[in-house]
C-alpha cells in the first residue's frame, strides 16, 4: 500500500505542475539499447531459455521512465537499408562490424555466436510485440538511420518542449546537448548535460562535432586525422574552448591564417580537409539530410498519431506465454509504477488529437 500512496503523490506532484503531453520527452535509441541488454543480461525464463534482450529492454527503459519521469516516450529503431546512404558516401561506413560482444550467460548456455545471433533476431521480433503494448511511440523508418530520426525529432519536432532525454550510448549525440536536451548513457549510468560534456570530453558540446571530425569512429569505421587529438586542438585551435559554436570552414579558415606560423599542426588540419569534410557529411546530426516526404512521416507520427492504450491484459498473457514470471514477479506493479503517468498522458494526447 505504501507504494501505490507514493505513486499516487508523485502523480498528483506532476498534475499540480500542469505538464502537457510532449513536455518531457524521452527518445530512446532502440537496437543500441537492445543490443546492450541482449549482451549483458543473462536472465532465463523457467525452462532455462536466454530472454535477457526482451526482459533487459523492458526493465532498462522502465528504469529511465521512473528515473526522469516523462509524459512521452519514443522509441527508435533503425529502419531497412538505413545505412545506405552513408555506405553511398563512403563505402567503408560501418564495414567489418562483428558481434564481438562479452555475452554473459548462465553456465548451462554455450555461447555459440550463430546460435546468438539466431536469438537475438528472435528476441528482437518479440520484444516489438511487449512494445505494441505499452503507451508508447515505435518508429522505425525505412531507408533511414536510428540516429537521423532521433535527431530530427530533437532539433525540429519537439523544439517546443521543455526537456528531451535520449537514452543511448552512442556517443554521437552529444553534439545535440544543450540546456534543453541531454544524454543518458546506461553503460556508465550518467546524465550528459552540457557541464557534463564538457568535463568528460574535453570540449564545449556545442564544438563537440568538431573534435568528433578529427578522431572519426572506429565503431564506424570512420578514419580521422593522424596526430590530431584532443590536446592539440585545444593548444592550436583555442577557438573549440570559447563560447562560440564553431563550422567546419571556421576552423580551415582559422588554420590556413595561422599555417605559416606552425606548420605541422596546422597544415595537417588542411591537408585533411578531404577527410574532415567527409566526416562531417556521416557525422553531424544538427541539420539531418533526409528527404522532406521522409520529415513529413516523422513528424505525422510524432505529432498526429495516437499513443496506444497500457494493455496489461496482453502483456501478462505474454509473460505467461514466454514463462517470464519469474523475472516479473509482480507485473502489475511494474507497469503501474512505471507506466500509468505515461499512459495518463497519452490518454489526454489522445482525447485532444480527437477533438
Amino acid at each position: 500500500m505504501r507504494d501505490y500512496a507514493k505513486l499516487l503523490r508523485e502523480l498528483r506532484s506532476e498534475r499540480s505542475v500542469e505538464l502537457a503531453p510532449d513536455d518531457r520527452v524521452l527518445i530512446v535509441d532502440g537496437l543500441n539499447s537492445y543490443i546492450r541488454v541482449f549482451s549483458a543480461v543473462p536472465a532465463v525464463n523457467e525452462d532455462g531459455e536466454h530472454i535477457g534482450g526482451v526482459t533487459g529492454f523492458l526493465k532498462s527503459i522502465a528504469f529511465v521512465v521512473r528515473m526522469i519521469k516523462p509524459t512521452r516516450l519514443i522509441i527508435v529503431f533503425d529502419g531497412k537499408g538505413g545505412s545506405v546512404k552513408r555506405k553511398d558516401l563512403y563505402a567503408e561506413y560501418k564495414a567489418g562490424r562483428k558481434m564481438n560482444f562479452k555475452f554473459n550467460r548462465p553456465p548451462h548456455i554455450a555461447v555459440d555466436p550463430d546460435t546468438e545471433l539466431r536469438n537475438m533476431r528472435n528476441q528482437l521480433s518479440r520484444l516489438t510485440q511487449y512494445l505494441d503494448l505499452l503507451p508508447i511511440t515505435i518508429l522505425s523508418i525505412d531507408n533511414v538511420e536510428a540516429d537521423d530520426v532521433i535527431a530530427y525529432l530533437t532539433t525540429d519536432v519537439f523544439t517546443h518542449s521543455q526537456k528531451v532525454v535520449i537514452m543511448s550510448d552512442d556517443k554521437d549525440y552529444l553534439q545535440l546537448v544543450d540546456k534543453r536536451v541531454s544524454i543518458w548513457r546506461p553503460v556508465v549510468k550518467t546524465t550528459y548535460t552540457e557541464e557534463v560534456v564538457l568535463e568528460k570530453m574535453g570540449v564545449p558540446a556545442y564544438n563537440y562535432i568538431i573534435f568528433k571530425l578529427f578522431t572519426g569512429d572506429s565503431s564506424d569505421n570512420i578514419k580521422g586525422v593522424d596526430g590530431i587529438g584532443l590536446k592539440g586542438l585545444q593548444k592550436y585551435l583555442p577557438e573549440i574552448m570559447g563560447p562560440e559554436k564553431l563550422s567546419l570552414d571556421d576552423v580551415l579558415h582559422i588554420c590556413a591564417d595561422r599555417a605559416d606560423g606552425n606548420r605541422t599542426f596546422y597544415q595537417k588540419v588542411l591537408d585533411g580537409e578531404k577527410t574532415l569534410r567527409l566526416n562531417y557529411e556521416l557525422m553531424q546530426l544538427d541539420n539531418v539530410d533526409i528527404p522532406g516526404t521522409i520529415k513529413s512521416t516523422i513528424r505525422d507520427i510524432a505529432t498526429l498519431q495516437e499513443i496506444p492504450n497500457l494493455n496489461r491484459f496482453s502483456f501478462k498473457r505474454y509473460l505467461l506465454e514466454d514463462k517470464l514470471y519469474s523475472v516479473f514477479k509482480d507485473p502489475d506493479k511494474w507497469m503501474t509504477d512505471s507506466f500509468n503517468s505515461l499512459a495518463g498522458f497519452g490518454n489526454s494526447r489522445n482525447e485532444s488529437l480527437r477533438q
